[in-house]
């Protein structure tokens, strides 16, 4: 990686990137010959091949189409495919795609040339172009897609299979070819769970840029008074450093907003609110970060009641007692639930608990009821990444049902594989203080273990997430994150006063 200022050049590996001085420099991506740091669509491919089991066969998969507004004619913001992408490495609209798995032979179908669309749009991508800039064996315009299927069915004598993902992507000219419609798509999403460097790389660089996001906003914060204020210097900051996309949708929640998860209005005015809760994450080149930090809205960059200070704290340790066990084999279902048993451990001593051990308080789920959701995910191609269909964990007794809201995400759903080198999964605990939780926890059996008179002094808090991406390597864990947190964040607040 280059990164040049004035002329200058400056060297550095993104595992060692100096964040407060990587702001002052401009990235760009130098590419030497044609092949080099191309997407590995073709080893993908391979990939595919040999996990389904073939020797023989056609993979056909379609791109995204260009699809307009409806009663409009203006097109909806263009997304690709992700297990289009995933073979092609091609985020541009209206193609599609062919794996001859027996000749290893990788061809793209670019749409076909359109006088009106180049005055308006300017020259699309040719086959000479794509061949140049994608990893792939053949390029050629859509137009003769129909007749090269039918030549193929023709050539392998209804003997092979066409693998699609879905029955309505059946590729034209099949002629009464087998079309296997089931197979592919859980190749696939085993293959998407572990990350090979390139894509490692790709998570590594969209962290890097959300980082510098989030510093922009910490060295701001004093001076903004509304919650679009901090998405959109979040979105500026992202897309002067070549990631426009967000891998979601920003989410700024101030005050009690913070207890709502997918708080996506970010339009309140701060006013006397204690934290904010940023939950945002870039894009880059398709490949998605994740990342929370939650912080006080005052400019002296402390905590505006001991109530924030000791919710924050709370997950602090819940983040980083799970994070530093992550490594291979570990079931990421445990480590949900010892954020839950560190959640009662400390909500305990705060008083916001009652009446029972930790041990009868934990298998009550009465802390269901501030800690909402699973403690994180795969990420990769999307920001809630697929993973092999789950197989049946060893029943062990160590993961209480009542631990287990219907909203976790493989791998921590209690059904989920160990975790494997190359996989990256988040980190993200979160303590809330969210109304409707809470008249819902009065209803049941649990209020008994709540104190709701302490609770209401919590209740201007919010809520608090952690939130980081973790690669687990062969001998435990990177984090990918770079994004100032804890102490280290209220540090930036207080020196850019």
């Amino acid at each position: 990686m280059t990164a040049g200022k004035g002329g200058n050049k400056v060297t550095s590996t993104v595992n060692s990137i100096d964040i407060p001085n990587i702001q002052r420099y401009h990235f760009e991506i130098t590419v030497s010959g044609s092949s080099c740091n191309k997407y590995p669509a073709k080893q993908h491919a391979r990939n595919v091949a040999a996990r389904l089991g073939v020797t023989t066969g056609l993979i056909y998969l379609e791109g995204m189409p260009t699809v307009l507004a409806e009663d409009s004619d203006q097109p909806v913001p263009f997304r690709q495919r992700r297990y289009f992408y995933y073979l092609s490495g091609v985020d541009e609209p209206d193609c599609r795609l062919t794996y001859d798995i027996k000749s290893d032979t990788l061809t793209l179908y670019l749409p076909s040339y359109d006088l009106r669309h180049v005055i308006y749009n300017g020259q699309g991508l040719t086959p000479e172009d794509a061949l140049h800039k994608y990893d792939i064996d053949q390029a050629r315009y859509v137009d003769s897609l129909s007749s090269e299927i039918a030549s193929w069915v023709q050539q392998h004598d209804l003997s092979s299979d066409i693998f699609v993902l879905h029955a309505s992507q059946t590729p034209p000219s099949t002629n009464g070819a087998r079309v296997d419609a089931t197979r592919l798509q859980p190749v696939m999403d085993a293959l998407r769970a572990i990350k090979d460097p390139y894509e490692i790389d790709m998570i590594r660089r969209a962290n890097v840029i959300s980082g510098l996001a989030h510093m922009e906003v910490l060295r701001h914060i004093g001076k903004m008074s509304n919650e679009a204020e901090i998405a959109g210097l979040f979105l500026n900051v992202c897309t002067a450093h070549g990631a426009p996309n967000q891998a979601y949708e920003i989410i700024a929640a101030s005050g009690e907003n913070a207890a709502v998860l997918h708080y996506i209005r970010n339009n309140q005015p701060f006013k006397n609110r204690q934290l904010v809760c940023l939950d945002a994450g870039a894009e880059y080149k398709c490949y998605a970060s994740d990342v929370t930090r939650t912080f006080p809205l005052n400019p002296k960059g402390e905590w505006p009641s001991l109530e924030a200070q000791n919710i924050y704290r709370v997950v602090e340790r819940m983040q980083e007692e799970c994070i530093k066990r992550i490594k291979p084999g570990v079931r990421y279902a445990h480590l949900h639930v010892l954020a839950h048993r560190i959640a009662v451990e400390e909500l305990l001593k705060l008083g916001i608990l009652k009446g029972g051990t930790v041990e009868e308080l934990l298998a009550s789920g009465v802390s269901t009821s501030f800690f909402l959701h699973g403690l994180g995910h795969h990420i990769g191609l999307e920001v809630h990444d697929v993973s092999e269909k789950p197989i049946m964990a060893q029943d062990d007794g160590e993961v209480p049902s009542a631990l287990a809201p219907t909203m976790m995400r493989s791998p921590c759903s209690l059904s989920a594989a160990p975790l494997e080198p190359g996989m990256i999964v988040t980190v993200e605990p979160g303590i809330y203080f969210s109304l409707a939780a809470l008249q819902k926890a009065k209803t049941l059996p649990i209020a008994q273990y709540i104190n709701f008179d302490v609770v209401e002094r919590y209740l201007p808090v919010g809520g608090v997430r952690i939130e980081d991406d973790i690669l687990v390597t062969p001998d435990g864990y990177e984090n990918l994150t770079t994004a100032p947190k804890g102490d280290r964040a209220l540090e930036i607040i207080r020196s850019s006063h």
